[in-house]
């Protein structure tokens, strides 16, 4: 039994968990691998072939890594759980209007809750990720911070993450570089990996084509939705479109109408399946609200105006913003104009480097 305890790594077959592990069984863990199936590719009827973290490579791949350390690896069905929860709210928040975050949810929701159950079940003290990000107890809380190479950081897709499941996790990539794990595989001999593609796509859409996912997945969509109109936002009509669903606020390409400048999608309106266009001057917004909160650094920040840097997604370098809390909810009030803040994205809130929290985007708005 190793004196450092016994650790599940969920494991992609990517050089990122890849590495992880390694570096786990190198620093004395009991290592056990995992590899998580999540979507059936077959079912999604996209164009693209079977890629990415759920493939028959990938699983093999993740598995030859644990056969030639010698440590364990199983493979979990969580096919079910991730597409009731996952896939079903993708859909519902597109049909409400919204612009979903899946990977924030399946961390939230799905990977870290399947993990440290099948963690209790192999008597496995914690549980580890390739994501990165840094990890630390303060003030009897964990924190999570940014991971050191700040172009590859993760922790914008971790706030939801409970403090009871991060007092077990592990972040071993948190404080190296990506060239660092690069080099560390091929001085391991681990060369495919470093060669390997990798993937950004949502990994149920390989295709990057979610319109045409939502049209698989709900058949009668496309009839029901067709024909909206676009308008201006003093209300001029100025053409119609496929539906609002299969727009996102701050989408310029595809719209297919011509107004003599560049048009953006400002707001989407349900109610009258209109699509509100504007200038990019019209995308900006200095206020929002954002609710469903999971605090990280604190508690709560109940009557503490509070200066954050705010990210309203994850490639986003983030604003100068003051938040306050009101009951569940965070009010924010941008310094400076932020474009495209899009409903159903995650809103991530930092001191320095560390997360205070996180929560989904409701409302933004205009503040005088």
């Amino acid at each position: 039994m190793s004196s450092k305890g016994r650790v599940l790594v969920a494991m992609s077959g990517g050089i990122d968990s890849s590495v992880a592990a390694v570096l786990l069984h190198e620093q004395g863990y009991e290592v056990v691998g995992m590899t998580m199936k999540t979507w059936d590719y077959s079912s999604s009827g996209g164009s693209k072939k079977e890629t990415g973290c759920c493939s028959l490579d990938s699983i093999n791949d993740a598995r030859d890594i644990a056969v030639q350390l010698g440590f364990p690896h199983y493979i979990i069905d969580i096919r079910e759980e991730f597409g009731d929860y996952v896939i079903n709210h993708f859909t519902d928040e597109y049909i409400a209007g919204r612009t979903p975050n899946p990977c924030v949810l399946c961390n939230t929701h799905i990977k870290w809750d399947a993990l440290l159950r099948r963690a209790d079940k192999l008597g496995c003290d914690f549980i580890a990720t390739g994501h990165y990000a840094n990890i630390r107890e303060e003030n009897g809380r964990f924190v999570i911070s940014k991971g050191k190479d700040h172009n590859k950081d993760q922790s914008y897709a971790l706030w939801g993450i409970s403090q009871e499941s991060l007092s077990r996790t592990i972040f071993p990539l948190g404080q190296l570089h990506k060239t660092e794990i690069r080099q560390m595989a091929m001085d391991r001999g681990f060369d495919a990996l470093v060669k390997k593609a990798e993937s950004y796509e949502i990994c149920f859409i390989p295709d990057n084509d979610y319109r045409g996912f939502l049209k698989r997945r709900v058949p009668t969509l496309q009839a029901e939705v067709a024909g909206g109109e676009f308008v201006l936002e003093d209300g001029t009509v100025v053409g119609k479109h496929e539906g609002y669903p299969f727009y996102t606020i701050g989408q310029r390409k595809g719209l297919g109408v011509a107004l003599g400048y560049p048009a953006f999608v400002t707001r989407i309106e349900k109610e009258t399946n209109r699509v509100v266009l504007g200038n990019y001057e019209q995308l900006a917004k200095n206020g929002m609200n954002v609710g469903k909160l999971s605090m990280v650094k604190y508690e709560n920040l109940l009557g503490l105006p509070t200066e954050t840097i705010t990210k309203v997604r994850y490639n986003d370098p983030g604003t100068a913003a003051t938040i306050e809390q009101v009951g569940d909810k965070m009010l924010v009030k941008f310094h400076a104009g932020v474009n495209a803040i899009a409903p159903g994205q995650a809103a991530v809130f930092y001191e320095g480097d560390d997360v205070i929290g996180g929560g989904w985007i409701e409302t933004s708005f205009l503040v005088d």
